[in-house]
């Protein structure tokens, strides 16, 4: 879903919870939003949370996924969770987080459209990327656009990322050039990637407000 399309959904539903809020002499910053990732049958795809939810977890992020589902989380090596068909819940657990930043792969059996649904944070947000560490990462805002340039993630020499649109695309940034190549990667919205920081730990810091 285009960055523009959901900012203007997510300014909807706020409109609605501000007037509703008003009636009371209430506030509230809280700002909901939501988008869509469309999914063939048995397209493997890597997709984050960019939304926060009272759970933030598989199952209260993805809790009715098509049965036979499949989710894996990746931690140093990957954890297979599924879909069961019969207790329709994640196996062996619905607790594994899958907070705003986080990601991992997904595939259904069938087409569907996964929806997000939550609370779009803001103010100063913090995800890290640890020295020579393989992680699955996403942005913690729910936009679209170039990873660095206007997602804000700061690239060091040689760090290397590795989205999945399909299969693996490998990007380095040159300790020379100090530049993406062969270009800067451009994420949808609720893509993940792979990333791998070749100097010290840093954190993908990102100032955000909804206007």
């Amino acid at each position: 879903m285009k960055t523009k399309t959901l900012l203007c959904a997510v300014a909807f539903v706020a409109g609605l919870a501000t007037s509703a809020l008003a009636q009371s002499n209430l506030y509230s910053a809280n700002v909901v939003g939501f988008y869509n990732i469309p999914l063939a049958a048995n397209q493997k795809i890597m997709l984050g949370n960019q939304l926060h939810t009272p759970n933030d977890t598989l199952g209260g992020v993805i809790p009715n996924p098509p049965p036979l589902s499949r989710f894996f989380k990746f931690n140093a090596g990957f954890t297979s969770y599924q879909f069961d068909d019969v207790d329709l819940a994640w196996t062996p657990t619905p607790n594994v987080s899958l907070a705003p930043g986080e990601g991992g792969f997904f595939i259904s059996p069938v087409q569907t459209t996964l929806t997000f649904i939550g609370e779009v944070l803001q103010g100063s947000l913090t995800n890290t990327l640890p020295y020579l560490t393989k992680v699955i990462r996403t942005s913690m805002v729910p936009q679209a656009g170039r990873v660095s340039t206007d997602l804000g993630l700061p690239a060091g020499p040689n760090d290397q990322l590795f989205p999945f649109p399909g299969g693996y695309t490998a990007f380095q940034f040159d300790d020379v050039d100090l530049a993406w190549t062969p270009n800067e990667p451009r994420l949808a919205v609720g893509e993940a990637f792979f990333y791998i920081r070749a100097g010290n730990s840093t954190n993908w810091i990102r100032n955000f407000t909804v206007q």
